[in-house]
């Protein structure tokens, strides 16, 4: 595990992988640094392979006020916060078979969220699963 300050502002346009930009990661407040882990990004960038398609990251780092604000109503301890999480779609892939594949990618560790429209995705040292 690494976990990397960027700036968007200097660095948005970087690729971290074949796929991936810093951008994608930054919090939607605006805010800047932003935090990213190395595994998140490699295990977002496996989903990529995977299914040949584009993914979107609808919400990945969060400063602790954007996560606990009204509009997102995160966890208080959310791997967000970390650089650790992100919270997918792929086009054309129901969110339940991109979770299904996750959990091939990380069997006994990671955070898997099971969401109607959105699969979230952590890579947090120890196994945890819910629906939301």
């Amino acid at each position: 595990m690494a976990l990397k300050a960027y700036s968007v502002a200097k660095d948005g346009t970087t690729y971290i992988s074949k796929n991936f930009r810093v951008r994608e990661f930054a919090c939607k407040d605006g805010s800047d640094p932003i935090f990213i882990d190395d595994d998140l990004v490699g295990v977002l960038q496996q989903i990529r392979d995977h299914f040949g398609k584009a993914v979107t990251i609808t919400s990945a780092f969060r400063t602790a006020n954007y996560n606990s604000s009204k509009k997102v109503g995160g966890a208080k301890y959310s791997q967000h916060l970390y650089g650790k999480a992100a919270d997918i779609k792929v086009s054309g892939v129901a969110a339940s078979v991109v979770a299904d594949f996750a959990e091939t990618l990380m069997p006994s560790t990671g955070g898997i969220g099971r969401y109607s429209t959105f699969t979230h995705v952590d890579v947090r040292k120890v196994k945890s699963r819910w629906n939301g």
